[in-house]
């Protein structure tokens, strides 16, 4: 854990001194900014987490596209098509409960590591040019099944590294932007590398990124150990339950569950409204563009400028706002005003800054992994509920009007949320948003 060294502690065996009336404080000025992204990176083993988090995702973002090429071009099959990028959703909510409890009853660097392995393990399966497409399919769902023990374990690793202030609320929104930015460039990276190399040669490339991610974690982070170790830690679903009785943390989850089963809406539906309102391919990019952009710049706008009591402070009126811009598709909106409703819905949500803080307080650290791992888990699970849905509502009504009543039902949940949470006591005076861990 870090240390407070306090300079004006007496030296041992020394008495005190007489000393002058100290001055009156100066008045109190404006808070002071938060310590910035820049401040993270100065932690050596955040960096080495970061690159390996780089590496990571550029292994499943192209291994999602080049199978989903493969899978095509054996089988001639959209529907098998589709089903191998749904898979990518589906096996999060078994793994997140299953697995869950690993998180916390073993090391942290070994869960890492062990994980980039398996993954690398799938995907070099996967190059065999004998593996039929069943298990092509069975591979892609256990590549799944790891990753929400290897997100929830980093995430729980993060509070390890940079304390449970405000370098681990930056630290989580830097790899979010990552997240969100892959959105944007990860699938044209890999368009690119499949007009050079076959599917299977894609793959390769995507196995070797998983490696280089597993060995940066092995050399590069510090060996801790578990976190439940000595501590009674209740398995499978008997141990996720034990989380979920804690009405605080149950009431956080909510507030990282329910906005994102809305926020899926417009996107899911992007392309039948384009094709509604006549436009072309590329308006409908700045469609797909508008929403994960509005994250990236609202993140980096409340993780650079505000103060970690400001973040605190917006959390809720940022969250209940966030799916109200979709109320504009109501009229049937241009490409243009959809754009801006959707980058604005999309700013909102750096409410997230402030309830990692939240979260990350109010989990016990023995059971911080498990609880990290449900909730990001239920994020992924929550996102793939949504989208189908919006395809559900859309077979019945026209799809500006499914996402306007989004807003309004999205909006309705949220309340119902927030109010959980201020039941929940959770925003009182226990988010631990104003502490500011030093590290040296």
């Amino acid at each position: 854990m870090p240390k407070h060294d306090d300079p004006t502690t007496a030296l041992p065996g020394t008495g005190p001194e007489p000393t002058a009336p100290a001055p009156p404080p100066p008045p109190p000025g404006p808070a002071p900014a938060g310590p910035g992204y820049r401040a993270v990176f100065r932690v050596r083993e955040f960096r080495v987490v970061f690159v390996a988090h780089l590496f990571s995702l550029l292994g499943v973002v192209v291994s999602e596209l080049a199978l989903t090429v493969l899978v095509y071009e054996l089988t001639r099959s959209p529907l098998l098509s589709s089903l191998t990028f749904a898979l990518g959703f589906l096996p999060y909510l078994v793994g997140g409960t299953l697995l869950a409890g690993l998180t916390d009853r073993l090391p942290p660097r070994r869960i890492l590591v062990v994980c980039d392995l398996v993954c690398a393990g799938c995907v070099a399966l996967m190059v065999v040019p004998a593996t039929p497409v069943a298990v092509l399919l069975a591979l892609r769902c256990a590549v799944a099944v790891v990753s929400p023990v290897f997100n929830g374990t980093r995430m729980a690793t993060l509070a390890d590294i940079l304390g449970e202030g405000d370098l681990f609320v930056l630290g989580r929104s830097l790899l979010r932007i990552v997240s969100q930015s892959a959105l944007l460039a990860g699938f044209a990276v890999g368009g690119v590398l499949l007009t050079v190399v076959p599917p299977r040669g894609a793959l390769v490339v995507t196995a070797t990124t998983f490696l280089v991610s597993a060995l940066l974690l092995r050399l590069g982070t510090a060996r801790r150990p578990a976190r439940a170790a000595g501590k009674a830690a209740g398995g499978g679903l008997s141990g996720t339950w034990a989380v979920l009785r804690n009405r605080r943390v149950r009431a956080l989850m909510l507030m990282f569950w329910v906005p994102p089963l809305f926020a899926v809406v417009p996107e899911a539906l992007a392309a039948p409204y384009a094709d509604r309102i006549g436009v072309s391919t590329a308006a409908l990019g700045l469609l797909m563009c508008a929403l994960p952009v509005g994250t990236i710049a609202g993140e980096l706008f409340a993780g650079s400028f505000l103060t970690a009591s400001t973040r605190s402070r917006i959390v809720l009126p940022l969250a209940l706002t966030g799916v109200l811009p979709y109320l504009v598709y109501a009229v049937e909106p241009g490409v243009a005003l959809a754009a801006v409703a959707l980058f604005l819905a999309g700013a909102t949500g750096a409410y997230t800054l402030g309830l990692d803080a939240w979260f990350v307080a109010a989990v016990p650290e023995e059971q911080r992994g498990r609880a990290m791992t449900l909730m990001t888990a239920g994020m992924m699970t929550v996102q793939g509920i949504g989208m189908a849905g919006a395809g559900v509502a859309a077979e019945f009504a026209p799809v500006h009007t499914v996402v306007a009543g989004t807003g309004v039902l999205g909006t309705l949940c949220l309340l119902a949320a927030a109010a959980e949470l201020r039941a929940a006591g959770a925003t009182e005076g226990r988010d631990g948003a104003d502490r500011h861990v030093p590290h040296g």
